[in-house]
């Protein structure tokens, strides 16, 4: 098994793909990810290989018939690796190795080489590498034939010889020292990032005052067109998936006196390996403290529906699910299903269509973040001295001045304020805010 694993890149390899199925438990599923997730990895798709089940073959997952066929298109379209959609156990791998002379990656090992390729700061690559060890872990006793016992009873043989002065003894499983390798990793991984994580938090701690929003959505919605439409973040944008991984936060100004920080997250698929959920819980930070979740859904997509279900499970996953959603259909400028838009405004009464690459729809966008982020409109009167400059700074920043007095070293200001920026200026100026109207 191990000459197949050397590595578990797919890039630029040939590829052969399968997914495999059993009606009680879920349905027909036509590779169209799948095979933009090979792509995305890298690899050529020369064939794909479907298989309805009555129940899965413990050894192979798919029957051993299916195997045989499996073997013989592996073998004419010459392929390096095959790819299930289905998450398979190290024997299930070992056994469709052996019987098909290829190496097989299932559909988690797939996206976790994805995020190892995408992964560009020193904490995306951290986070990529827990994942990665924690898939690993559980799974050594099957993934490698080299796990046998290391020599080392009997100091006399040939074979004790090898361990040399104090090694000879009754010996261990390289197995075990695989393990203990790997946890130990693991452990110096989660330290590290630990205290990345202190420090992102304490980033996310500072901006209490302002509101947050965060982008949220599909894996290749366009959130990062979306964010670079409305800032000035530079994100790096492709059509591909997982194409940006880190996360990046700028100031925007939907309108006059609405500033907010906008942030940008790793985008989802269906069936998000949990090691990557769990790894990557710091990025995630940004979405579990948000005031507001912009869920980018890209409603050109014919699996639309199943995308969002994916999605809104993963922010149940983390902690998400209660926080205030804003539904954004996005690439209404691409539609080719006729009436697929209004069938989803039906459903999603709310949500508004934009088109980020062309700049449709960025208007109402942005009127109606600004109604989440003021919320319902009071009028104030607030007193401070004149050399308080954070309170007329805020004032000016998330409000709008109505009339400003001057007697001496105090300063009366009335203005028009969100009731979702109230507390931010009640958190600065407690003892002198008057509420005038509501």
């Amino acid at each position: 098994m191990q000459k197949f694993r050397e590595t578990l890149r797919v890039r630029k390899e040939r590829a052969v793909l399968v997914a495999a199925f059993v009606p009680a438990v879920s349905g027909w599923d036509d590779l169209t990810e799948l095979t933009a997730l090979a792509e995305s990895a890298g690899a050529v798709v020369v064939d794909r290989f479907q298989q309805k089940l009555r129940k899965i073959n413990p050894a192979t997952y798919i029957g051993s018939g299916k195997v045989i066929q499996l073997a013989g298109r592996v073998k004419r379209y010459k392929a390096d690796v095959v790819i299930f959609d289905n998450d398979l156990s190290p024997g299930q791998i070992r056994g469709l190795e052996e019987e098909i002379n290829a190496k097989v990656l299932d559909r988690s090992e797939l996206i976790l080489d994805i995020f190892a390729t995408r992964a560009q700061t020193k904490q995306a690559k951290l986070q990529v590498e827990l994942a990665q060890l924690e898939y690993t872990y559980p799974r050594l006793a099957r993934m490698w034939s080299h796990l046998d016992a290391v020599a080392g009873a009997g100091g006399g043989t040939a074979a004790g010889a090898v361990g040399g002065i104090g090694t000879r003894g009754p010996g261990e499983q390289q197995l075990e020292l695989d393990r203990r390798i790997v946890k130990k990793r693991i452990t110096e991984l989660k330290r590290e990032l630990i205290d990345i994580d202190g420090r992102r938090i304490r980033e996310i701690e500072a901006r209490k005052e302002h509101f947050k929003i965060c982008l949220v959505g599909y894996t290749n919605a366009g959130k990062s067109t979306l964010m670079n439409a409305l800032t000035d973040a530079g994100v790096f944008v492709e059509d591909r998936l997982f194409a940006t991984l880190d996360t990046r936060t700028r100031k925007w100004a939907p309108a006059k006196g609405a500033e907010v920080l906008l942030s940008d997250t790793v985008g989802f698929v269906k069936n998000l390996p949990h090691q990557l959920v769990a790894s990557f819980k710091a990025t995630l930070e940004e979405a579990i403290n948000a005031d507001l979740l912009l869920h980018v859904i890209d409603v050109s997509n014919s699996d639309v529906l199943n995308q969002i279900e994916s999605v809104d499970k993963v922010l149940t996953e983390i902690g998400c699910g209660e926080r205030p959603i804003l539904k954004v259909f996005n690439k209404v400028d691409i539609l080719k299903v006729a009436g697929q838009l209004e069938m989803l405004q039906t459903l999603f009464t709310d949500a508004v269509a934009i088109s980020a690459k062309t700049g449709y729809g960025l208007d109402k966008l942005s009127q109606a973040v600004t109604a989440k982020c003021r919320g319902n409109e009071v009028t104030l009167r607030i007193s401070t001295t004149v050399a308080n400059g954070k309170v007329q700074n805020y004032l000016r920043a998330h409000g709008t001045i109505l009339e400003e007095h001057y007697l001496d070293s105090v300063v009366v200001i009335d203005a028009r304020l969100g009731q979702n920026q109230l507390l931010g200026l009640q958190r600065l100026h407690p003892e002198a805010v008057e509420v005038l109207q509501d």
